[in-house]
């Protein structure tokens, strides 16, 4: 088995005991060192941000001083959800390596299908109601924080 999935195995493995989320792990790795490490800690936390993939991220991030996580590799004990597919495309991580397939989470209960469904809707320009609202609403006031930033001379965008 891969080292480095070993220990994402390893960190499913522990929530199964500590019951801090479910049984999912992961580990950021950069040049052959292990940088960052998580494993869901939703129940824990209670916070529905708190799965693996994003702790591995906060961890490294953390250990690095940095936001940007480029030439790193993931390696998940399970296929990101879209909120994790996401933090890890923000945070510059191109490889990702993981053990148990979407099928598998739904198998055990973690339906991520929907979201997926959804964001396809929105990519066609639909919107389904009984999953999410979204409506745009004052614009004229909230552009205004964007057109300054657009004109600043010291921003950094990531």
């Amino acid at each position: 088995m891969n080292e480095y999935m070993k220990i994402a195995k390893d960190l499913a493995a522990d929530n199964l005991n500590t019951n801090a989320g479910g049984p999912f792990g992961a580990c950021v790795v950069k040049n052959g060192k292990i940088i960052g490490k998580g494993s869901n800690n939703v129940l824990l936390k209670n916070d529905p941000t708190a799965h693996a993939e994003i702790m591995a991220i906060r961890d490294a991030c953390q250990n690095l001083n940095s936001y940007d996580l480029s030439n790193c590799e993931l390696y998940t004990s399970c296929y990101p959800c879209p909120m994790c597919l996401s933090a890890i495309i923000w945070s510059n991580i191109k490889m990702v390596y993981y053990g148990n397939t979407k099928e598998d989470a739904d198998s055990i209960g973690f339906r991520d299908e929907f979201i997926y469904d959804y964001i396809g809707k929105l990519a066609k320009g639909l919107q389904d109601n009984h999953v999410l609202n979204l409506e745009c609403i004052d614009r004229d006031k909230t552009i205004e924080e964007f057109e300054k930033f657009a004109n600043k001379g010291d921003k950094t965008i990531y």
